[in-house]
């Protein structure tokens, strides 16, 4: 018999399913949308304000309320209660990314009497992705079935790996937020790399950090994918003109030459778990149109129009 579970992070909902055990889940965070139906099951989890649609409103309004001490997300405790999880999974890695593990202490502090396990997931770097799918597997009692799904993700890297070897790497910037400007960090710099290109301003395993246009400018990169963590396209393309208004941006080889495209970053790069490796199928259609093609472009990702933003998908 699977336990309860509820889990506060889109990425550990998508392991969970992944497991094959979504039948298990009870309640999810606000965010949790993928796979299709996981968004109606109850809430458990709230942004303490509206933060706005830009990604320099977005910014502004979780640095005012980290100013006051407080977590940018609120946890339903008594619909925590009522659910009777067994096991809760969040996490500890970024307390803008979704609920942490002090909010979870917090929210679970005056619980009394069958308390649930916390399962809490920080990974940096791609080892720990995969890593976490096996912790959330021997969770919920699954280890054979967490070992067979990590078997089929890291074959399905290895076989991308195998393709995309490239004698000289083209310089690739990922853009991870626009303003301020933020470069990718955490395990992308390991997927542009096994998708055959050479990360620019990005440091394996490390938080990523706002920069200052002049370090991304003389980095000179080859090709720009632009993916915000939380953003669909279409938000994405309305927020690249302030980008594109830096002096300077017209000169990047990526914008002189046509390299420079936007994917979906709710949905891929950002989130630590199974669709990582469709992140890397669609790193790897861009930077080897000739070489693979998974069916991502006009979907997940697609070239920036220029001046006149537009949907892709």
């Amino acid at each position: 018999m699977l336990p309860r579970i509820v889990s506060l992070l889109p990425s550990a909902t998508e392991i969970v399913c992944a497991l094959g055990a979504r039948e298990a889940l009870v309640g999810v965070s606000h965010e949790c949308d993928f796979p299709a139906g996981v968004e109606g099951l109850p809430h458990c989890s709230a942004t303490r304000r509206p933060l706005g649609k830009t990604s320099r409103a977005i910014d502004e309004g979780v640095k005012a309320i980290l100013a006051e001490a407080l977590s940018v997300y609120s946890v339903d405790t008594e619909l925590l209660k009522s659910l009777k999880p067994d096991i809760i999974v969040t996490q500890a890695q970024c307390e803008v990314c979704a609920v942490s593990e002090d909010d979870l202490t917090a929210a679970l502090a005056e619980w009394t009497g069958g308390r649930p396990k916390i399962v809490s997931l920080s990974p940096m770097r791609l080892a720990e992705v995969w890593g976490d799918v096996l912790r959330v597997g021997e969770a919920l009692g699954r280890p054979k079935k967490a070992d067979a799904l990590l078997e089929r993700l890291t074959g399905r890297v290895a076989k991308i790996l195998e393709r995309c070897e490239v004698p000289e790497p083209r310089r690739v910037g990922f853009i991870d937020w626009i303003d301020p400007l933020i470069m990718g960090a955490e395990w992308i710099p390991e997927l542009v790399r096994l998708a055959g290109g050479a990360p620019v301003v990005s440091a394996d395993g490390a938080h990523a950090e706002a920069i200052a246009f002049e370090t991304l400018a003389r980095a000179a990169p080859e090709v720009l994918l632009v993916a915000p963590c939380g953003f669909g396209i279409p938000q994405a393309l309305a927020d690249l003109p302030v980008l594109a208004a830096q002096p300077g941006w017209a000169d990047l080889p990526a914008v002189r030459n046509g390299e420079v495209y936007v994917a979906d970053g709710n949905h891929y790069f950002n989130r630590p778990g199974p669709r990582l490796v469709e992140s890397l199928e669609i790193m790897a259609e861009i930077l080897n149109p000739a070489v693979v093609d998974f069916g991502h472009r006009g979907v997940g990702y697609g070239p920036w129009p220029g001046s006149a933003p537009q949907r892709l998908n």
